[in-house]
């Protein structure tokens, strides 16, 4: 399993989803979760970059454990998702500074419109549990998530499937920046 979470990995680096070091990956394997360490490198994932712990308890393997494992371990208790990708997508993490966070960001492309509806973005320390609660309670609700000034978190039941989703996030926002920076320089002339 963390050969699929290696692949991934790369694939966000590469489409400049993340930065090497930054995001992380998980999935849930019964009452498991596989998730990447804290600090790794996402296009240089290995077996020893990805620690098990428990969905329903913690572990005293927590402390390599991604720093937002709590956020990754609540959204699998509350949700039915069984892969989970969180990514520092640029045009995400703008869209959400100007949505504030308790906003929604409302796609102007009709991919976005049609996939995702609105986009959530919700607030909370990074690996709080403010913030674990805020992302169960909205990826119940919707695919994925932004946390304000943070980045994106998408679910699916495979991570082919959140990194489609991590796709669209970024897409729609970054679709919306650019609209809305057309509108104004056209609105200035």
């Amino acid at each position: 399993m963390w050969q699929e979470i290696a692949k991934y990995g790369r694939k966000l680096v590469e489409h400049g989803l993340v930065e090497s070091n930054f995001g992380n990956i998980s999935l849930r394997a019964g009452d498991r979760m596989l998730i990447t360490r804290t600090g790794a490198a996402l296009d240089e994932i290995t077996e020893n970059n990805v620690v098990e712990v428990d969905v329903w308890g913690t572990s005293s393997l927590d402390i390599i454990a991604s720093s937002e494992a709590v956020a990754h371990r609540e959204i699998y208790r509350q949700t039915s998702a069984l892969a989970i990708i969180h990514a520092h997508a640029p045009y995400a993490v703008v869209e959400s500074l100007l949505a504030g966070s308790e906003g929604r960001i409302s796609p102007v492309d009709s991919e976005g419109q049609y996939f995702l509806g609105e986009i959530p973005v919700v607030g909370g320390g990074i690996g709080s549990r403010e913030l674990a609660g805020n992302l169960a309670n909205a990826l119940s609700k919707y695919r994925g998530a932004i946390v304000y000034s943070h980045g994106t978190f998408a679910i699916g039941k495979t991570l082919g499937d959140a990194y489609i989703v991590t796709t669209q996030l970024e897409h729609s926002c970054k679709v919306k920046y650019l609209y809305e920076c057309a509108k104004a320089e056209k609105g200035n002339k």
